[in-house]
């Protein structure tokens, strides 16, 4: 176990000397739309054209995105992900944390959303849904609740006030632009853009752990009670088994990985910051779906409850994440989660250091994603290094880490 803490170790700092040596800039699964060649082209701007070039681009095992002149851009959610990682990795092993720390922190202050008067975020690509579009940088609930986190984890690092109020402003976005009530109690958050009556429930999960944790740190009272009025509602849509859908809608009846561990963490969040034993039945319910069904006996993570394939490195991240913040519910969890990263070290995890999109039955897609594999996996190592202590001994310099690239 110790000699692979090692090597874990020294594949998280490999990592960010790759992400460095690309400047915390990348490509996206979904920024198609980035594209100019596409909107030069006719019908370029049609919602069927949009779907369609951003799912074939997607789709695709051969990355396309220069020849479309889609440019690798600085996601607010992957530096907010950088972020937290950053502070969860010893000084020992990254030798400049401190700097680094300060230049995501200064990055997403740059980042952040114009036209409103609240610190929020949005992705770094347009993105257009079954009904809508979703403007370039357009604030949105997730992207903001990560960013807002990932102040609060700096807030609680150096009690510098500047965190806190950046994170309170995006908790008063929520409550204020995205909150909404229905004539039958129902209490939701719209997702993703305001005013759209959504419910879906890992976003209204993010939104009200994001609330308590601010009125844990502020005392401000007017956040708790939506919080938990929508963590209520979430919950009591809950099955049996202990899954959810993705969402209320027909067209988001399924349950995955990632969005399940986004539920279970941010519930137990809610659980620590309103300090509540309410929802402790729920949490372990969905924590024995989530070991049961979502990790194959040597140790992939899958996507889908019902299926092996695809295997997506999001959900191996997550997958970590999931299982060391709830290792407490579950004899083996941390070793699970150690499994998880053994096996995306063997069959997702290039010779550069980073790491592959997915896998499917027949091939690995081995395009690099900035935002969804390389800052979600650099996160999910450094949550797994930090509850087990030996591995401080994985020591790399800069140069040491571009050697083992073989550079």
């Amino acid at each position: 176990m110790e000699v692979l803490l090692e090597t874990l170790g020294a594949a998280a700092l490999t990592l960010v000397e790759y992400c460095r040596e690309n400047e915390w800039s990348g490509y996206d699964p979904y920024d198609a739309l980035n594209s100019r060649v596409l909107a030069s082209v006719p019908l370029g701007n049609a919602r069927l054209t949009r779907l369609a070039f951003t799912q074939a681009l997607k789709r695709s095992p051969l990355n396309f995105r220069a020849l479309l002149a889609v440019p690798k851009t600085e996601n607010p959610k992957a530096i907010a992900l950088f972020l937290m990682a950053f502070l969860k990795l010893a000084a020992v092993q990254l030798s400049d944390r401190k700097e680094l720390v300060a230049l995501m922190a200064e990055k997403l202050a740059k980042l952040r959303s114009q036209g409103s008067p609240y610190w929020c975020w949005g992705y770094s690509f347009p993105w257009q849904t079954r009904t809508i579009l979703v403007p370039r940088g357009a604030p949105n609930l997730v992207c903001t609740v990560f960013v807002a986190d990932g102040l609060l984890d700096l807030y609680e690092s150096d009690r510098n006030s500047r965190y806190l109020d950046m994170a309170v402003s995006a908790a008063q976005y929520l409550l204020n632009d995205l909150y909404w009530t229905d004539n039958d109690s129902t209490a939701s958050f719209s997702y993703p853009v305001p005013m759209l009556r959504t419910r879906v429930h890992n976003a209204n999960f993010l939104a009200a752990a994001l609330l308590c944790r601010v009125f844990a740190h502020s005392g401000d009272e007017r956040f708790l009670a939506p919080a938990l009025r929508v963590a209520r509602y979430s919950v009591s849509r809950q099955h049996g088994d202990g899954s959810w859908d993705y969402g209320e809608a027909p067209s988001q009846r399924w349950a995955d990985n990632f969005h399940t561990g986004y539920n279970l963490c941010a519930l137990r969040s809610i659980a620590v910051h309103a300090k509540t034993s309410e929802f402790d039945s729920s949490i372990g319910r969905g924590f024995a779906f989530y070991r049961t069904h979502f990790f194959t006996e040597d140790g992939a993570a899958r996507y889908f409850h019902d299926r092996i394939y695809p295997i997506d490195i999001h959900s191996v991240a997550q997958s970590i994440i999931t299982l060391v913040g709830l290792r407490d519910l579950g004899v083996g969890s941390t070793d699970l989660a150690v499994s998880v990263a053994r096996w995306a070290m063997a069959h997702l995890r290039d010779e550069q250091g980073y790491f592959y999109y997915r896998r499917s039955r027949f091939h690995t897609n081995t395009i690099s994603y900035m935002r969804w594999s390389q800052a979600w996996m650099l996160l999910a190592l450094a949550t797994l290094l930090e509850h087990c202590p030996s591995a401080a001994t994985a020591t790399l310099t800069a140069e040491k880490a571009a050697c083992a690239r073989g550079r």
